[in-house]
C-alpha cells in the first residue's frame, strides 16, 4: 500500500498567504510519498484510467443525472453491470479510500486531479461504498467541491461516481486495501508501519496539550533538536498519510493497529494546507476516521509524529 503524494507544492503561513515553502516542514517542502506516474491518467473515450492506483473511472462523474440514496446508488450500480455499462461489466461504487485518491490537495471546486478530464462533476457530496462503523445507519461520502470525508444518513441524497477494476466483486464493504499480516512493528518507542513504510512516534501524544497549526511545526522542529524521540527527522504527517492509519471497519479510535499506540487523541493536524481555505490546514479526527479541516490559529488539535518514505 505505497502511498503517493499529495499535489500540494505552495506552503502558508497561518493567515493562509504563500510563503516560500524550503524549511517549512509543511507538505509542499517535504513532498513526501510515492512520485505519480507520467501521465498520471489515460484518457479513452467514455473512461479514464488511474496508473496510479489501476482504477477505471467514468469520464461523466454525473451519470445517474441527480443524487440518489445509498441503496439506491447500488442499485444503479447493478443497472450498470447489466447494460454492460463503456463495455464493462464489474462497476461499483468506490470505496472511500478509493475515491478519496481522486481528491486534489491543490484545486477546488472541483477538488478533483486533472478534472478537465471529467464532465458533469458535481462540487458537492458524492457516495462511497464504506459503511461507518460505528453508526450502521450511515456511510462515508466526499465533498469534491473542497474535499472533504465526512459520514451521513444512508437515506440521504447524493450523487454517484461508479469506478470500476476487473479483480474486484461488487459489494458493500469497500475494502479494497491488501495490507500484511503483521502491518506493526513496535520498536524503540516507535511503531513501524510495514505497508506504508513509516514510523509512527508510538506516543502519540508527545506535546501533551492541543496546539495551534504553527506550532505543531515548532513543535515537530523542537522535537528534532532535543532528539526527545530518539530520532531528529519527525514530521508533521501530511494528509494521505494520516488517512492511511484510518481503519473504517472500527470506531474510537478507527485506527489500524490502535493497541500499538499510547494516547491517541480525538483529533490530529496535518502538514496539508486545505486550498479550499488556506487559513485552514487538513485534519483527522480519529474517532470515527473523517478528514476534514482546522482553523490554524485555534489550538484545537494534536500532534502525531511521523518519520519515512
Amino acid at each position: 500500500m505505497s502511498l503517493f503524494q499529495t499535489d500540494q507544492t505552495q506552503c502558508y503561513d497561518a493567515k493562509g498567504q504563500i510563503i516560500p515553502c524550503t524549511g517549512t516542514g509543511q507538505d509542499g517542502d517535504t513532498r513526501k510519498g510515492k512520485v505519480w506516474p507520467k501521465p498520471r491518467f489515460i484518457e479513452d473515450e467514455e473512461i479514464v484510467t488511474d496508473r496510479l492506483t489501476n482504477l477505471i473511472w467514468a469520464r461523466n462523474a454525473g451519470l445517474s443525472d441527480f443524487p440518489l440514496s445509498w441503496s439506491e446508488a447500488f442499485d444503479f450500480v447493478k443497472q450498470m453491470n447489466a447494460a454492460g455499462q463503456y463495455g464493462l461489466n464489474q462497476w461499483r461504487l468506490p470505496s472511500r479510500s478509493e475515491l478519496f485518491s481522486l481528491v486534489s490537495n491543490d484545486r477546488i471546486n472541483p477538488a478533483i486531479v486533472q478534472s478537465d478530464l471529467f464532465f458533469n462533476l458535481f462540487n458537492g457530496y458524492y457516495w462511497t461504498a464504506t459503511p461507518c462503523a460505528r453508526y450502521p445507519e450511515q456511510a462515508w461520502y466526499v465533498h469534491m467541491g473542497g474535499g472533504r470525508v465526512v459520514k451521513g444518513m444512508i437515506h440521504g441524497f447524493y450523487m454517484v461516481w461508479p469506478v470500476h477494476d476487473s479483480s474486484f466483486k461488487n459489494n458493500k464493504s469497500g475494502k479494497s486495501r491488501i495490507l500484511p499480516q503483521n502491518r506493526f512493528v513496535l520498536s524503540e518507542g516507535m511503531v513501524v508501519d510495514q505497508a506504508t513504510g513509516l514510523s509512527w512516534l508510538q506516543n502519540a501524544n508527545i506535546l501533551e496539550k492541543e496546539v495551534t497549526w504553527s506550532e505543531a511545526l515548532i513543535g515537530i522542529e523542537e522535537i528534532n533538536q532535543a532528539k526527545k524521540a530518539g530520532y531528529q527527522d519527525w514530521r508533521l504527517p501530511n494528509i494521505r498519510e494520516l488517512e492511511s492509519l484510518v481503519d473504517i471497519n472500527t470506531h474510537s479510535p478507527a485506527i489500524f493497529g490502535k493497541h500499538y499506540f499510547k494516547s491517541v487523541r480525538p483529533f490530529y493536524w496535518s502538514s496539508t494546507t486545505s486550498s479550499y481555505q488556506p487559513a485552514y490546514a487538513w485534519t483527522l479526527y480519529t474517532q470515527d476516521g473523517n478528514i476534514g479541516v482546522g482553523y490554524k490559529l485555534h489550538p484545537e488539535f494534536y500532534v502525531w509524529p511521523v518519520r519515512g518514505e
